[in-house]
């Protein structure tokens, strides 16, 4: 939503909104000149043209409730974005996991190549020239499209990244048909001259795309794919491959964004600046040039060589591919704290998490954070705490949010990783034990 108010407000338009809590992307919507509200109320309506809304609004908010009796015109987020990245050429990057980080290396390679695009990214980027919303004057728009709901078939993309698909958003699909025919029906909408980049790692996407009519490049790690990385060497943070395509080697890259999810990442990127003919130069200084996304293994601080890492993973699968990003580093204990998101979530993935988060040395689990949800929409933590400790047994706590800081603070050693995972407040936490641990140095060396 204040990725959509940006823009808008950069095309002159007058924007006013309403969320729950202030936050940084509020004080940087509000400098802009956009009014914004804390709280949900009638009066917030006032003589608005239209009124849009996230899917995590409800039926019953009191200010869309005001607006249908009003008649005022009420429209879905994603309509909106889909009227604006339609009128221009259109490259989405759809998929269960990656969109946000694959979005911000396409729209800092497209910015590096001197084309002003236009960029619609649902997080924001580190110590970059890209940020989350930016009115181009080229005729590309990059945007990351959201599934969850359906509503990223409201796009018609030119060239359209697919980075994977997976069981997520079962409260809205019901089951993988409901998954894999709203893919299908999106891959359709791809532009007859444009083209569909898949990640043909995972196969049931790769099945799918083959079944359509649209031009496709597929990419990956092994030589069946169009475009594909080898030689590889991870180090921490840092990692390099050599990139080959079906005329043979690009060339070398260098990446500081850790893990093999972010190899593939950069194929995706590397794959449409192919389509672009944006040169290797530029491909290979954005891509190593490339910090990261806010939320996405963020470093908030080594404190008495504690390495403090926040992540916004909440699906298995990104768990899985987290915590193998840690454990790069060799920490001497790999330390999570989970916020589950969504009561559905737990109750239809109860097992997958189960196996993902027991790649921790230790864990930590707290309340389910519930979004929209009511709390009697799925399972409770109790159940996903019992079923951890069948695996991790006293490897795994629960503790509620507020005494996390001060167990860790009794309980980390140095050589020690912390890693605070979800959706929902939990990156809080990592700030506040940042400080914690660096107001107990102090105090030590005074």
């Amino acid at each position: 939503m204040g990725t959509l108010a940006s823009l808008l407000l950069d095309q002159g338009h007058s924007v006013s909104g309403s969320d729950l809590k202030d936050n940084e992307l509020i004080l940087g919507l509000r400098k802009k000149g956009a009014t914004v509200t804390i709280g949900h109320h009638t009066s917030n309506v006032k003589d608005a043209d239209y009124v849009v809304y996230s899917s995590a609004v409800r039926v019953n908010n009191p200010e869309l409730m005001e607006s249908e009796s009003r008649n005022i015109p009420v429209l879905q987020r994603a309509q909106v974005l889909a009227q604006l990245v339609n009128q221009q050429t259109a490259i989405t990057i759809a998929g269960a996991h990656g969109k946000t980080t694959t979005t911000s290396m396409v729209s800092s390679l497209l910015i590096n190549a001197g084309l002003k695009p236009t960029t619609a990214i649902g997080g924001t980027i580190n110590n970059s020239v890209a940020y989350n919303a930016n009115l181009g004057a080229g005729k590309y728009f990059v945007a990351e499209v959201d599934e969850s709901d359906g509503t990223f078939l409201y796009f018609n993309p030119h060239y359209s990244i697919i980075t994977n698909m997976d069981f997520e958003h079962v409260d809205f699909y019901k089951n993988w048909e409901g998954i894999t025919e709203a893919y299908a029906k999106f891959i359709a909408r791809t532009h007859k001259d444009g083209c569909l980049i898949v990640c043909g790692e995972d196969k049931k996407l790769l099945e799918l795309a083959r079944r359509q009519k649209v031009n496709t490049v597929t990419y990956g790690m092994s030589d069946q794919q169009e475009v594909y990385a080898a030689r590889i060497v991870t180090d921490g943070f840092q990692s390099s491959f050599s990139c080959y395509t079906l005329k043979g080697k690009l060339g070398d890259f260098e990446l500081n964004v850790p893990g093999r999810h972010n190899i593939l990442n950069a194929l995706a990127c590397i794959s449409v600046g192919l389509q672009l003919g944006i040169s290797y130069e530029v491909m290979n200084k954005t891509l190593k040039n490339f910090t990261g996304v806010k939320r996405r293994f963020q470093l908030k601080g080594r404190v008495n060589e504690v390495m403090v890492i926040d992540d916004y993973g909440h699906h298995p699968t990104e768990i899985a591919a987290t915590l193998n990003a840690a454990r790069l580093f060799a920490p001497k204990r790999l330390i999570t704290v989970f916020q589950p998101h969504r009561y559905s979530r737990t109750k239809f993935l109860l097992n997958e998490f189960v196996g993902s988060l027991g790649l921790s040395d230790e864990l930590i689990l707290t309340d389910i954070y519930a979004a929209s949800e009511k709390v009697s929409e799925g399972v409770g933590v109790k159940v996903l705490f019992a079923e951890l400790q069948k695996t991790l047994g006293p490897r795994a706590t629960f503790l509620k949010k507020e005494n996390i800081i001060k167990y860790l603070q009794d309980h980390v050693q140095p050589g020690d990783m912390v890693l605070f995972l979800g959706a929902g407040d939990i990156y809080h936490l990592s700030d506040e034990l940042v400080g914690t641990l660096s107001c107990a140095v102090n105090h030590m060396g005074q």
